[in-house]
């Protein structure tokens, strides 16, 4: 027999633009000979799902698991995406999902870089999903993974419609009587889309900025309204202030006021049960290529 040497695979992978097993399983069967390996791979329609990898995938789903450990619980999720929301909701797709996370829960990734190594049942959870093309005939790939933990984590999934599977999986991780609204949160931050637990985990660099910009836009205001300039430096640092508090009112979860109850702030909701946050994190579907674009 024929040996399968990595250089072969690679030439074969880089013609065809088939997933690692597959280029394996076609040159066994070829016995080495990489012509015939190439009309295996055709007569499959594999090499169909390489061709598909320019082509952009921002539909999908986010499967999402939370596990029981000695420490408490840890949540995961990921973003699984395909080209059209049609494969998105085929129960196949959706069972693939399912697969995907068990396989990730089974490895307890910390990273994009550990899930696509994770094993799975085509070598690692990369290769999977890279074949997985040929299967549903659309580029399918990986997108956000979020993982956190605590004594308690809540998931919730959201649906934009109810023929679709999820498409926003929102986590938060809280103490055991912040277990008590920790539903409750999880709603918020799938609807409002925070970017910071609390004021303090705002990024140093973003806070500057955000500084700067108020204290520009207020001196500009008051100078256009003629204002003096000793007037616009004793009244400024007040204004500067509550357009950072407006900041933090949009971006920090304990800030924003509840959804539900206006009248009250996140952090109120933990107050009322002696509870605590501890971490968040929201994915959405399509979302993690516009941030990096961003």
């Amino acid at each position: 027999m024929a040996q399968i040497t990595a250089k072969l695979i690679k030439e074969l992978r880089d013609e065809t633009g088939a997933g690692m097993m597959d280029v394996k399983k076609a040159l066994t069967e070829a016995d080495g000979d990489i012509a015939r390996a190439k009309e295996i791979i055709r007569a499959r329609g594999i090499a169909a799902a390489g061709k598909r990898e320019g082509r952009k995938a921002q539909e999908g789903l986010i499967a999402s698991q939370v596990k029981d450990t000695a420490d408490g619980q840890v949540g995961y999720a990921i973003e699984l995406n395909s080209e059209t929301d049609f494969v998105a909701k085929t129960p196949q797709f959706v069972d693939f999902g399912n697969e995907v996370i068990a396989d990730i829960v089974k490895a307890d990734a910390s990273t994009i870089a550990e899930v696509e190594a994770a094993p799975s049942k085509s070598g690692t959870i990369k290769e999977t999903v890279e074949e997985a093309g040929a299967l549903f005939h659309e580029h399918v790939k990986l997108g956000q993974f979020a993982k956190i933990a605590g004594p308690h984590v809540e998931v919730y999934a959201h649906r934009k419609s109810a023929e679709m599977p999820p498409s926003i999986a929102a986590l938060i991780a809280t103490d055991a009587n912040g277990a008590k609204v920790a539903h409750e949160v999880a709603l918020q931050i799938c609807a409002m889309s925070p970017r910071w637990l609390s004021v303090d985990d705002v990024d140093a660099d973003v806070l500057e900025s955000e500084k700067r910009i108020a204290t520009e836009k207020t001196r500009e205001e008051l100078a256009a309204k003629g204002k003096p300039e000793a007037v616009i430096e004793k009244i400024m640092p007040k204004i500067v202030e509550g357009r950072l508090n407006a900041f933090y009112e949009e971006s920090v979860l304990l800030e924003q006021a509840f959804v539900k109850d206006p009248s009250k702030k996140v952090k109120d909701l933990f107050k009322e049960v002696d509870g605590k946050a501890l971490s968040f994190a929201r994915i959405e579907v399509g979302k993690g290529e516009e941030e990096d674009a961003e």
